[in-house]
This record gives structure tokens, sequence and C-alpha cells, in this order.
């Protein structure tokens, strides 16, 4: 399974930097096979696709996020990252990694991703 571990506490302060990791279980290697998602969920709104990385390191980003977010991978600890720049209060939601075997771009039909994260809950608050 894909396990998700916050790289920093749940509250983020407006304007910083939240940054999230996701920590891989021994059954998969980060370049092998699969895409690596991000994706997020406000309280009460669907499923947002925020980007991907793949297992050859080819990034696509949500235009939405309007170039605020990256997404990186660390292959000596079978991991992917992502940064959100400049948070604002919209930014609060709960956040998952997840795995497709296809390259899924804007979906937010969980149906589509094979593997998920249990989901970490970021608030940004002053």
């Amino acid at each position: 399974h894909v396990q998700l571990q916050a790289s920093r506490p749940g509250l983020v302060k407006p304007s910083q930097t939240l940054s999230l990791t996701c920590t891989l279980s021994a059954a998969f290697i980060i370049t092998v096979y699969y895409y690596w998602n991000w994706i997020r969920q406000p309280a009460g709104k669907e499923l947002e696709w925020m980007g991907v990385i793949s297992y050859s390191c080819s990034t696509y980003n949500s235009p939405s996020l309007k170039s605020r977010n990256s997404i990186a991978r660390d292959t000596s600890n079978n991991q992917f990252t992502l940064q959100l720049v400049s948070v604002t209060p919209e930014d609060t939601a709960v956040y998952y990694c997840a795995a497709s075997k296809r390259l899924i771009l804007g979906e937010s039909n969980k149906y589509l991703y094979d593997y998920w994260g249990q989901g970490t809950q970021v608030t940004v608050s002053s």
C-alpha cells in the first residue's frame, strides 16, 4: 500500500509554503511503472487533482494552481514530494497521494487511481 507521511505539521500560516512527502511502501519502486499523483479535497467539495510525477520523472501540474505547486521525487528514500507556495485559507484540505497505472491529467474520479495514501489534513490559518 502507499503510505503518506506529512513532512510538516498540519497547520500552515498564510503566505507560507506547504510541504508534503509521500513515502512508498516496499511493494513499490518510485522509478518503476506508476504515475505518482497529488490530490486534495477541501471540506464539502470534490477531489481536486493537483499534479503528477511519472516513473521517468516527467511532471505535470494543474493549471488551476497557477504554477504554485511543484512535485519532485527522492529515489534514495522512495518518496515523492509536493510543495505549494503562497498558501491561502482556500488551500485548506485533506491532501492525498495516489498511484495510477496510467497518466491521468485533471481527473477527480477516485476510481481511476489504483492506490491511495490515507490522507492528511492541512489547515491554512493565521
